[in-house]
């Protein structure tokens, strides 16, 4: 199970695919662990060498002291390729991953082929309402939370049918600990990367989910308007696109990606 020793953290990555193909990086959402692409690395790995990733405070990556910034979380992978001596990649990331993304296509855009920005936005919620879910899970913890939270990572119906993967994704955020999460919560409250993401240069394909609440189809159009060029595809889902839709989601990244 390897693990990069970073400057000030320790993360744990997977490195799927053949060694001679162009590198996909992906970054989870959330309260999730790089255990959320599980359903795309079948597919992904017929054309790329897919990194994946646990976010600083989640899986099984080391918990820092919290709160963490995006600045902070695009730095981490910056040393993880670095350590992986990976120079150029591609890059997918859902939410939270969309906005280290956005971060890193600003700031190191000699590092970016392609761009996905999935379910994310250039500012997410609000700041009270952030604030507050922070207090719940310093004085509460993250399971006290964890249905209300997972329930809008599916659309109803779809959650109704698929039990299973509910209670998957809910067993991924629970075991998430809670000053990680807390940690990150922050890093989502105080980014806003509105007026900086009309510098992205790289080709970018936005993904939204006609269900999803907390980064509706909305946000996804306000950056493909401040993006130039970029190409925007809307699934039938919530938050969690890849895990609702995830043959969908899968077709539409590659052929964006090989394009």
């Amino acid at each position: 199970m390897p693990f990069a020793t970073l400057k000030d953290v320790r993360l744990h990555y997977q490195l799927d695919g053949d060694a001679s193909l162009p590198v996909l990086v992906l970054s989870n959402s959330l309260g999730t662990s790089l255990a959320m692409w599980e359903p795309q690395i079948a597919q992904f790995t017929q054309h790329f060498r897919v990194l994946r990733y646990d976010t600083r405070g989640h899986g099984q990556s080391q918990v820092t002291p919290a709160p963490y910034t995006i600045p902070q979380l695009g730095g981490d992978v910056i040393a993880l390729l670095d350590h992986l001596d990976i120079q150029k990649a591609h890059f997918c990331g859902l939410s939270m991953g969309g906005s280290t993304f956005m971060w890193l296509a600003v700031h190191h855009p000699e590092r970016v082929n392609k761009l996905v920005l999935c379910n994310t936005g250039a500012l997410i919620g609000t700041a009270d309402t952030w604030t507050s879910r922070i207090a719940t899970v310093q004085k509460d913890g993250l399971a006290t939370i964890a249905a209300a939270v997972v329930s809008r990572w599916l659309t109803p119906e779809y959650a109704e049918k698929n039990p299973a993967q509910v209670e998957a994704l809910s067993a991924m955020l629970k075991a998430t600990p809670d000053e990680g999460y807390a940690g990150a919560c922050a890093a989502v409250r105080d980014n806003d990367l509105r007026a900086a993401i009309t510098g992205i240069k790289a080709p970018t394909l936005i993904v939204a989910g006609s269900g999803d609440v907390p980064t509706p189809p909305a946000d996804a159009h306000f950056m493909e308007q401040q993006i130039a060029g970029a190409q925007y595809v809307e699934f039938d889902a919530a938050h969690i696109s890849n895990q609702q839709q995830p043959q969908a989601f899968g077709d539409a990244v590659t052929k964006f990606l090989l394009a």
